[in-house]
């Protein structure tokens, strides 16, 4: 679309909403899952029905999907940039892995697992990947249009 009179920039335009607009509400849904998905974790795996809900070998599967996506958030929802943003998601995410095993030490039936410490580091290094690949885009795109 055409930019703004004045502004010497063009803007993104998607239904209505600024491109600025677009991250805002995605930053903001990163940090609803940086909360929500570590209190799912602890909550929902105190409750009994979570000893054996997911059998192996799927359970390591699911731990990687889970602290990819928490990974990913907590590096998005920093509002950092680079290299810090990804080391903060890489790190914020195994911080929840340590107490989420810990936890499951005094649950009936649950069992603290290096196992699923690395599955957890596995989907961590995942989704700071994915975190990766969007900085870079965005250093692209601020590069050849003057824009983020």
């Amino acid at each position: 679309m055409d930019a703004p009179a004045g502004t010497g920039k063009g803007v993104f335009v998607l239904m209505g909403f600024s491109l600025s607009r677009v991250q805002r509400i995605a930053r903001w849904l990163a940090v609803l899952l940086t909360v929500s998905l570590p209190l799912a974790l602890w909550i929902g795996g105190a409750q009994p029905f979570a000893v054996g809900l997911v059998g192996a070998p799927w359970d390591k599967l699911a731990h990687m999907a889970v602290y990819a996506v928490l990974a990913c958030a907590i590096g998005f929802a920093s509002g950092r940039h680079g290299v810090s943003a990804l080391v903060l998601g890489f790190l914020g995410a195994m911080l929840v892995g340590l107490v989420d095993e810990a936890s499951q030490l005094r649950l009936p039936g649950r069992s603290a697992e290096v196992d699923d410490l690395v599955a957890d580091a596995v989907g961590a290094a995942l989704g700071i990947s994915v975190l990766a690949v969007r900085i870079r885009v965005r250093e692209w795109m601020a590069a050849h249009t003057g824009s983020q």
